[in-house]
């Protein structure tokens, strides 16, 4: 089975993919420190209590927006599942997609991977919005080229940031509101309606912004460990694919293993 590692700037995710099928997932936090003995001991009991053995990964991919995690994630690779791992955007795992921008060399891996499994599940013009410690908004072409987007802080960066800045305003959940309402009666509640509906509204107006410029239909695609926060909000997405980095991923590896053979 592969085994996927896409390393993001808060966790870094792990999935077994077999045929295509996600078979099991696990996370664990970005620590750039933490070395391949310390991801072993975490990854081979998970594996394990799942049914499953370090015999059982043939090959593994990597795709990190933390350089300096690239090393020891590639030692757990080459030490522990005997593997030679692929590193995403590098031969043989080259996007094979055109980066449209104006320094390609800067497109992260998450956003070059998510394209790629969009493009890969959805036909058409493809806005693809990511929720992670940033939030992104990708405009993905119809042929599958990256087209170029925005970066925005995450929703919970902007409530850190509220917090630490004001002294007096506690720290809260992330959470959508019990009610529509948009005048708080609590410090809590205020906070809450401001972050979320605000986030919301953000949402809506790039989205407007984004369709207007890119001119023909266009689908909403929604990712990222928060998107299901938004799913109340049926208009806002056409699709929410939670595993869209991680089989995109995989589309990666299977076209630089077609490519190698």
């Amino acid at each position: 089975m592969l085994l996927v590692i896409d390393a993001g700037n808060t966790n870094i995710k792990f999935a077994l993919v077999d045929g295509g099928d996600i078979k099991r997932g696990w996370r664990i936090a970005t620590d750039a420190r933490r070395t391949a003995d310390e991801y072993a001991v975490w990854l081979l009991q998970l594996l394990a209590i799942e049914g499953y053995g370090r015999e059982d990964v043939d090959a593994v991919i990597i795709a990190t927006v933390v350089p300096r995690a690239t090393y020891n994630l590639t030692v757990l690779a080459t030490k522990y599942f005997k593997v030679e791992p692929v590193i995403a955007g590098k031969p043989p795992a080259d996007w094979g997609i055109a980066l449209d921008v104006a320094e390609p060399h800067a497109v992260g891996a998450d956003r070059a991977v998510n394209a790629i499994a969009a493009h890969s599940l959805h036909a058409g013009d493809l806005i693809v919005i990511s929720f992670g410690t940033a939030t992104t908004f990708d405009w993905v072409s119809a042929s599958g080229a990256y087209k170029g987007g925005i970066i925005a802080p995450g929703i919970n960066l902007s409530l850190d940031a509220l917090v630490a800045a004001a002294a007096k305003l506690p720290r809260i959940a992330i959470e959508a509101p019990e009610d529509g309402s948009v005048i708080g009666r609590t410090t809590e509640s205020q906070m809450l309606i401001g972050v979320y509906w605000g986030y919301v509204s953000m949402i809506e107006g790039l989205i407007a912004r984004m369709k207007v410029e890119i001119g023909t239909p266009v689908k909403v695609v929604a990712t990222g460990g928060l998107a299901p926060l938004f799913e109340s909000h049926a208009h806002l997405f056409d699709a929410i694919e939670p595993d869209l980095t991680l089989r995109g991923l995989a589309v990666l590896h299977a076209r630089a293993m077609g490519a190698a053979a």
